[in-house]
This record gives C-alpha cells, sequence and structure tokens, in this order.
C-alpha cells in the first residue's frame, strides 16, 4: 500500500467537521454546514531544458455557515486547533448576526440530500518525484521544439500531480467526501518567420497517470499547432459560415450554462430567461448531464451542499428541459435545486456523426476559429462579439491562416444556426462536445 499523500485521514476530516456543527448548535445556530478539505501536490517547469520552478504545495482548511433563522453567517480558517475552530464557528454567528433576513436562505432540502453516494473512481494518486517529474516536462518541451526550426523559443513544458480530499457535513446527517487526483502536464512554444511571431500550446490531463496522452504525442501537438499558425493574414469583413474547433466549442457549451444558471435567471439578467420548455437548439442537438462516468474530471456523486447528482437530459431535441440550480436559487425561482451548487457535471453533447475533414468539407468556404481573445459577451441580451484567430477555409479545405479578426453575433441565433457537431470530441474538462459548426456569422476585419 503506497503512502498518502495526506496528513489528515478521511475520518479525521469527518470528525473536525462535526466538531464544527456542535460548537455552531451550542452557539445558538438554527442550522449549519461544513467542509473540511485538505490538498497536496507537486508541480515542475521547465523552459529550453532547464528547470525553472519546483513547487510543493499542501494546505488545507475549514469553513463553516450557520444560519440564525433565515440569517446566514461565514467564516473559514486554516488553522484546525480547538481555539481557532472556537473561534471561527462565533465568527460566522457574529456575522450571521448583523445579516439581514433572507427567506431563500438555508440548507438543502433533506430529502435531496445523497444517502448512499457511489464510489467514481476519482483518486489515483501519482507518488512521482521531482527528477521525473522534471524529465516529463522537458520531454514534451524538447518533442515541441524538434516539430520545425522555425519553433525558435519556448514558453516551457509544465507538470502537475495534485491531490485532494474533503467532508462536507450538516445537521440535517449528512456528512460524505471523497479524495480525488489530477494529473497534467503541458507545453507552449513560440515560432517564427519573416520576423512574425505566433505561439500556441496543447495539454493533456487526467485523474490517472495512465490516461494521459503520450508526453511526446502533447509536445508535438503544441509545435504542430504553433507552426500552422505562421504567416497569418488579415480578412475582409463579411458574413459566412463558423466552425468553432472542439476546444473553443466547449465556450458556447459554457455559455448556454451560464445563461441557464440559477444566479443569472433569478436576478433576470439572462438572455435565456423562461427558456424552460423552449426550442433554443436545433432538434438534433442534445446535451446531458453525466456526474457518475467513472475518473471523469466532473464527475461527482453529490454537489457542494450534498444534493445528490443525477443523470439527466438538460436539452432534448433541442429544447431546454432543466435548468442548473442551487438550493439557494432553486427557492428564489420557486423550484428545487438540480444539485448544481458548485457548477455542471460531466456534460455530453453527442455528435451528428461527421469527423473533422467531413465538417471543413460541409462548411465548405468559411472561417475555422481556433483562438478566441477577450470576453465580448454580454448576457443580458446575448450579443456575442470575441477576437479570433483561425484559419480560412476554402473548397473545404485550409487555405491560410488569419488573425486580427473579430466574429460577432448573438447567441439565440448562434444557437439555432449549428448545423453539426463533429466527432472529434473534446474530454478535458467539464463540457464533452466535438467542432461545431455555426451556419453564418459576421466576421469583421480590414
Amino acid at each position: 500500500m503506497s503512502e498518502s499523500p495526506f496528513s489528515f485521514s478521511s475520518q479525521t476530516l469527518a470528525e473536525l467537521a462535526q466538531q464544527v456543527l456542535e460548537l455552531a448548535r451550542k452557539g445558538g445556530a438554527s442550522a449549519a454546514e461544513a467542509e473540511v478539505s485538505e490538498g497536496s501536490g507537486l508541480s515542475v517547469s521547465v523552459r529550453h531544458g532547464q528547470v525553472e520552478t519546483i513547487e510543493h504545495n499542501r494546505d488545507k482548511g475549514i469553513g463553516v455557515t450557520v444560519y440564525l433563522g433565515q440569517r446566514r453567517g461565514h467564516a473559514s480558517t486554516s488553522d484546525f486547533s480547538a481555539d481557532a475552530l472556537a473561534r471561527t464557528v462565533e465568527k460566522a454567528l457574529s456575522i450571521a448576526r448583523f445579516t439581514a433576513e433572507d427567506d431563500c436562505a438555508g440548507l438543502a432540502d433533506p430529502a435531496l440530500l445523497a444517502r448512499d453516494p457511489p464510489d467514481l473512481d476519482l483518486f489515483h494518486p501519482w507518488r512521482i518525484g521531482v527528477e521525473e517529474a522534471t524529465d516529463l516536462a522537458r520531454s514534451c518541451e524538447a518533442s515541441a521544439l524538434a516539430v520545425d526550426p522555425r519553433i525558435n523559443n519556448s514558453e516551457g513544458g509544465s507538470f502537475s500531480s495534485q491531490n485532494s480530499q474533503f467532508v462536507y457535513a450538516n445537521n440535517l446527517g449528512f456528512a460524505g467526501g471523497y479524495p480525488t487526483s489530477r494529473q497534467t502536464l503541458s507545453c507552449a512554444v513560440i515560432a517564427e518567420e519573416n520576423g512574425a511571431m505566433q505561439r500556441d500550446y496543447w495539454y493533456t490531463t487526467a485523474r490517472a497517470a495512465a490516461d494521459l496522452d503520450p508526453v511526446e504525442a502533447v509536445g508535438r501537438r503544441a509545435g504542430e499547432r504553433t507552426v500552422r499558425r505562421l504567416g497569418g493574414r488579415r480578412l475582409s469583413t463579411r458574413q459566412c459560415p463558423v466552425l468553432f474547433e472542439a476546444p473553443i466549442a466547449t465556450g458556447l457549451i459554457a455559455s448556454f450554462v451560464s445563461a441557464v444558471s440559477g444566479g443569472h435567471l433569478y436576478r433576470k439578467s439572462s438572455f435565456l430567461l423562461d427558456s424552460l420548455g423552449q426550442q433554443v437548439f436545433p432538434p438534433f442537438l442534445h446535451i446531458q448531464e453525466r456526474p457518475f462516468l467513472p475518473r471523469g474530471l466532473a464527475s461527482s456523486p453529490f454537489d457542494s451542499e450534498g444534493v445528490a447528482t443525477r443523470d439527466r437530459d438538460v436539452v432534448r431535441n433541442g429544447v431546454v428541459e432543466g435548468y442548473f440550480l442551487s438550493s439557494y436559487s432553486a427557492r428564489k425561482l420557486g423550484m428545487q435545486s438540480t444539485g448544481n451548487a458548485g457548477g455542471n457535471h460531466n456534460l455530453i453533447v453527442p455528435a451528428t456523426g461527421e469527423d473533422f475533414a467531413a465538417l471543413l468539407a460541409r462548411m465548405g468556404t468559411g472561417l475555422l476559429v481556433t483562438e478566441l481573445l477577450g470576453h465580448g459577451l454580454n448576457m443580458v441580451t446575448g450579443d456575442y462579439s470575441r477576437g479570433a484567430a483561425g484559419f480560412w477555409v476554402e473548397n473545404g479545405h485550409i487555405a491560410y491562416p488569419v488573425e486580427e479578426i473579430t466574429i460577432a453575433g448573438n447567441l439565440k441565433d448562434m444557437f439555432q444556426d449549428i448545423v453539426a457537431i463533429g466527432t472529434d470530441v473534446e474530454t478535458r474538462g467539464s463540457r464533452q462536445v466535438g467542432s461545431i459548426l455555426v451556419e453564418r456569422m459576421t466576421v469583421a476585419g480590414e
């Protein structure tokens, strides 16, 4: 059995959480919840083969939220001593005493709490030493630099292995937690031609080391992506189809998630207000939430309030069937928590069957976007305008790289104008989707 990467056992974390809840009860709290967490890890970065940073991290913390009727107070500490716990609870109680009442404040609905959470295989600690970690980062960078002689500089190769564990408990009788791990390897390099420089990167991340992409493949991908951007041109202003490369397409799904999340909905600051049951996407598009994927990067048996997660269709046949709600936002809307306090869990957007080459062929002539710049989204109106770079496509084939352009539209129209979703699925985050082809957008350039 390998040595644990943690300083505390899960039992100790659970006991600390219960101590905090008991202190809150004795202090007069009508309800309370606590989260105790711990993390540790190793990060290494190299540049031109030389070590730049080596960082060992180890941290811990306790957060407590107390309720005095409908008044809420929160405080936290990184000190696990008995005196520190008592002071932290008293701070939370003091804050609650001076906080206005909020009729939506409170713990989650007891009926929704996870009572028998499954093990999702999220913890695969890697007992890797500094020397081996450095070699991985160095090999990744070397593979990128070897792609083409025009790659003459580097932002470096990086490796990170992180472990964390937590226990969440409340005075409704819920107590649960689990450990997780994440391994990441990345590389970014710079190429130069005719006095013009371009930069790009690639990375791989997974719960377990065995699920990472090969080191040399990550570096090679970073180098190839960098070189292909050389010789970038500007475009004249026009309207044309736009193909969002898969890593960029996840951002479109993220914008939808934000628009149908509780905070924006109850504040009436979303362009998708009252969209439940409405046709927002084409009939072929589905978005599924799958919290129980083994080793999933966004898998979780319960949310940050202890509410059980569940498999569900958020969008079916283009129609919105669910929001993303915490207990508080659900009460604000007169609805029920969806188990999304803390965010979404493994959103899956099934492909329409075309691979990347088929998407280019279907687009014919248009813009392939591989990078977005800035934050030009108005969540209230859906107006969308982002700086972009990528490639101009003619007759289904990449013609040349483009840069210093802006793409613009409105997300309501963009969602309806999606015509295809590729099989080149991006799997490195909480939203899994292939490249997305949008029928028409405005491209602003010269």
